[in-house]
């Protein structure tokens, strides 16, 4: 996978100004999970801190992928839920509080857990002769530029320029989102001739930590007892990482392209399996709810 300006400049840039844009969009009631729902949050993070990497973690091991690609596919698991999970939450009326905190928290949790993850796996899935290192407190602190900083930049703007965050809020979500799309358009055409061999080497195994880490939320939100819109919020918040972080810090921070594989290919799945998810999930619940009005 190439690394050119696209990755190491034009990316971080659409990032920092999509998480400015979750930080300008933040309210008070927005943290309402926290104290309305304790347990459904608990769930939740427990499920993307826990759960993912250990999945991700077997999943590189039942595979046969190379050390890089299993290295990135760990990588994709420790990155918080992005703009898709708040976006399918709200189109499919799940819980939004609850998944905008489970996002938000992830994320200015992720630059102390990610680090440390990745360093054991690439101490656990090197080879000799071919080893893998990352300094994790260099790495803490780049994380936090990339991703905690602008969203507390958008906070502090909302809080002393409320009016005008109302305004400009929407637009950069709309921009951000657009500009977004257009990066991963774009990484995906200048590396076209490889998207084949891409997906042929991590694509199956990318697709599966998606499907079951999806399943999986909604295994635990279901037996926990959540209600039907926290259930979705919570599979969707498992189920839909940041694949575009995970490329940023495969291409940028880590340097090595081979890397950022799981993470494009991650990212080109997601979309579609999470939206296929949400409507077949939102169908059961209607077709249910209709058989008990009828009873």
């Amino acid at each position: 996978m190439q690394i050119d300006i696209m990755t190491k400049i034009v990316l971080p840039l659409a990032l920092f100004i999509i998480m400015f844009g979750m930080g300008l969009g933040l309210k008070k009631q927005d943290f309402g999970a926290l104290f309305i729902s304790p347990k459904a949050l608990s769930i939740g993070l427990s499920c993307q801190l826990l759960l993912l990497p250990s999945v991700a973690f077997v999943l590189a091991m039942s595979f046969t992928l190379t050390p890089e690609l299993a290295i990135g596919l760990i990588l994709v698991a420790c990155c918080p839920g992005g703009v898709t999970s708040n976006l399918y939450t709200y189109l499919f009326k799940g819980d939004v509080a609850l998944s905008i905190s489970l996002t938000t928290l992830a994320t200015f949790i992720s630059p102390f857990t990610l680090p440390l993850i990745m360093h054991f796996a690439m101490q656990t899935l090197s080879v000799p002769g071919h080893e893998f290192a990352l300094p994790v407190i260099k790495t803490i602190v780049q994380m936090l530029m990339i991703t905690v900083l602008p969203v507390c930049l958008g906070m502090v703007f909302n809080h002393f320029k409320p009016h005008l965050s109302l305004k400009i809020e929407p637009f950069i979500r709309r921009f951000s989102s657009v500009f977004l799309i257009v990066i991963v358009l774009s990484i995906i055409h200048k590396n076209a001739d490889q998207m084949l061999s891409f997906f042929a080497t991590s694509g199956i195994a990318t697709l599966t930590l998606n499907l079951s880490t999806l399943l999986l939320g909604l295994f635990f939100a279901k037996i926990s007892g959540l209600d039907h819109k926290q259930q979705m919020s919570i599979a969707v918040e498992v189920g839909l990482q940041n694949g575009t972080l995970a490329i940023l810090i495969a291409s940028t921070l880590i340097n090595n392209a081979a890397m950022a594989i799981p993470g494009a290919t991650y990212s080109l799945s997601m979309f579609v399996t999470g939206y296929i998810f949400c409507r077949l999930f939102s169908a059961h619940h209607t077709k249910h709810l209709a058989i008990l009005n009828k009873a």
